[in-house]
């Protein structure tokens, strides 16, 4: 069910007094819904799944949906619109984008959504948190790190930090005051985790901590950063000795280096961070002492389902932008849309995109119910990244020409789905994680 906060965030970004009448209404047939449910009523939804939907895009699809869900999707389609797609392009050529805009997320009730109202977020469920995910790649807009941020930060100091880190740091990363980022990934160790060189060794009842990170996803504006490093290099094996650290911008001896020039993702500011005996006292260790590597793995699922959703989303979106332009584009005195191979292509695009968007509801819907396995995350990770360089290769062949220029749509969907296969854990690794499931069962 919506949270109380999540509805009051909701309906302050309505234009109207008939739009709030229909988020009450929502929520009561929610409760109505949810009523019938307990006491074995059967219950019927109406809502068209992908594949009978007018468009991939299309609001008010899908059961795992609600009408509630559906105006929250209004509000935040409204805000990429509004607030994000006309400066993108100037984002792309600063390498970031604003603060402004971080903070205006956060008045609008799009940042923490995950996070316990108790803690400071907004208290809303994991449906919440995908229409989040999808309207981003909808807006084919990379920019904005919300989703890192939000759904795999946050949720680490929610989880595992003290009382006193919770509240010194939870409400303003809800409120967009404070950007935060996690770095795990080294020059030398990508998807392995257990391959980390940055260490931290105690001095009294501080810890020293000195190591590099790469690739770290908003490193360049980061107020707080996540830092994976070992603290015990005596430990049975390498998991048993890591620990994770909170590291604010401004510590003496954390320096950000360049932001780094990629193919894609041009305006999400990527950087280096180093730390050369950085001084953090004993209340900036999150967590238990070496701990760290257990909850890596128990936060990782998530992180590759929001990866999966985002692809299966940017699958949708480049769909619809390429139906656009087929049924547009001339050639021999008609529309390429009439031609039998492009129709064919359509569908077998159609075809992949909604077996895929099946599956990852399904996944999404698991996780609600806290039974997404690592297994099955990776699966769908996986599955959903290759997806999304398909797509986004063969739908920039049927914009001929025209796909490759920077200004079509298109040409920026497909530099960005490149990476998706190899962050949250190269698509090689989720195969070994997959087959060890496999082989190692009794």
């Amino acid at each position: 069910m919506f949270a109380p906060k999540m509805l009051k965030l909701c309906l302050s970004g309505l234009r109207n007094a008939f739009l709030q009448r229909q988020v009450l209404s929502a929520t009561a047939a929610r409760l109505q819904h949810s009523q019938s449910k307990q006491h074995g009523e059967p219950v019927h939804s109406t809502r068209p799944e992908t594949s009978s939907a007018r468009t991939l895009m299309e609001i008010g699809t899908r059961r795992i949906f609600t009408k509630d869900h559906d105006l929250f999707r209004q509000n935040v389609r409204r805000f990429f619109q509004e607030e994000v797609i006309p400066y993108h392009s100037e984002w792309e050529n600063a390498g970031q984008v604003s603060r402004e805009l971080w903070e205006k997320a956060g008045e609008h009730g799009m940042l923490g959504i995950l996070i316990p109202e108790e803690c400071g977020g907004v208290g809303g469920d994991v449906f919440s948190a995908a229409v989040m995910w999808e309207e981003q790649m909808y807006a084919n807009c990379s920019g904005p790190g919300f989703p890192l941020h939000s759904d795999v930060v946050m949720p680490y100091i929610s989880n595992y930090g003290s009382k006193e880190q919770i509240e010194r740091f939870i409400p303003k990363m809800a409120a967009g005051k404070c950007i935060a980022a996690i770095a795990m990934t080294e020059p030398g160790a990508g998807s392995d985790l257990q391959g980390v060189k940055t260490n931290a060794k105690r001095d009294g009842s501080d810890w020293i901590l000195n190591g590099s990170k790469v690739f770290i996803t908003n490193g360049w504006m980061a107020d707080l950063v996540v830092v994976v490093a070992v603290t015990n290099r005596d430990a049975k094996t390498a998991a048993h000795g890591i620990s994770l650290f909170l590291v604010q911008d401004g510590t003496k001896g954390f320096q950000k280096g360049r932001k780094l020039e990629k193919i894609g993702l041009k305006a999400q500011d990527t950087a280096e961070l180093f730390f050369e005996d950085v001084r953090l006292p004993a209340d900036m260790l999150l967590g238990e002492l070496n701990k760290g590597f257990y909850y890596l793995m128990n936060e990782l699922p998530q992180e590759r389902l929001a990866i999966a959703a985002m692809a299966i989303a940017s699958c949708e979106f480049m769909f619809e932008e390429t139906r656009n332009y087929v049924l547009q584009r001339k050639a021999f005195d008609k529309t390429i849309a009439h031609l039998q191979t492009v129709q064919h292509k359509l569908a077998e695009l159609k075809m992949e995109i909604c077996v895929g968007r099946a599956f990852i509801d399904n996944c999404i819907q698991l996780h609600a119910e806290k039974h997404l396995d690592a297994p099955t995350a990776s699966m769908a990770k996986c599955w959903a990244s290759d997806l999304q360089n398909s797509v986004a290769t063969r739908c920039l062949q049927l914009h001929g020409g025209w796909g490759y220029m920077w200004e079509y749509p298109i040409a920026r969907a497909f530099v960005d789905a490149r990476v998706q296969p190899i962050y949250g854990g190269t698509n090689e690794i989720m195969k070994e994680l997959i087959a060890r499931n496999i082989v190692n069962q009794k």
